[in-house]
């Protein structure tokens, strides 16, 4: 059989000086303005997170696990989530109320290819689109990207249109819906894909400080330019269901 011309076989551009980055399980804090993130801790945090999302079952629909409804209970699934070393779970604390608004966690850690996850995002009403939580997980891709991996994915439920706006205003770019790719508490899930690669970084952070900087908001802490707005050039493509 002919061998084709090198003009037929393309291949994808050599990555120079490519090493393969940390994993994050040696995180010990992080700290940004307005959010500290810490070591999810079944003693030091679930009883605080179980309060917060005390009440509010519906944060749970798109979950694989939840509600809970004793702290015991989730006391319990936060021991146990935390010893799987497949992923990395963090508090969020919200610096100027003192109180913990949700956790998330690095996943699909993989760092021969140079990719991660945020994913298991689980919000108190009090956390959802705060300053604190933007931070939270601006303070994420900071630390991904600055560790040297090339690409920060986002999935989630496509039905979760929240969450794929939350995706969007983070800047990171959609990449589809995966049909029928699991079945969580006994219903299909179709999932859409979002992601961010390192070229598109630099921008994406430039965005990030704007909006993080106090002078983007007046004197009653409402905004003035929206993370969208500051977000939407640097996406490589947008979500057609929003």
């Amino acid at each position: 059989m002919k061998t084709p011309p090198v003009s037929d076989r393309p291949l994808g551009p050599r990555v120079p000086g490519w090493s393969p980055p940390v994993t994050p399980h040696g995180i010990r804090l992080i700290e940004g303005r307005y959010a500290v993130l810490e070591p999810l801790s079944a003693d030091r945090h679930a009883a605080s997170l179980f309060t917060a999302y005390s009440g509010h079952d519906h944060i749970w629909d798109y979950m694989p696990y939840g509600p809970f409804h004793s702290s015991a209970q989730y006391h319990r699934w936060v021991k146990d989530i935390v010893a799987d070393a497949s992923h990395v779970f963090l508090a969020l604390r919200d610096r100027q109320a003192r109180a913990y608004i949700g956790a998330a966690a690095f996943l699909r850690i993989k760092p021969q290819a140079g990719s991660i996850e945020l994913g298991h995002i689980c919000l108190a009403p009090s956390g959802q689109r705060s300053r604190a939580a933007t931070e939270a997980f601006f303070l994420m891709m900071t630390w991904a990207f600055e560790a040297g991996y090339r690409r920060f994915e986002w999935k989630c439920d496509a039905l979760n249109l929240p969450s794929r706006r939350a995706a969007q205003r983070l800047g990171l770019s959609y990449e589809g819906v995966f049909r029928q790719a699991t079945v969580v508490k006994g219903r299909n899930r179709d999932t859409a894909w979002f992601a961010a690669i390192d070229t598109e970084w630099p921008a994406l952070k430039a965005a990030f400080d704007s909006w993080l900087s106090p002078a983007n908001f007046d004197a009653k802490g409402r905004q003035i330019e929206r993370l969208s707005d500051l977000t939407r050039l640097v996406r490589a493509a947008s979500d057609p269901a929003l």
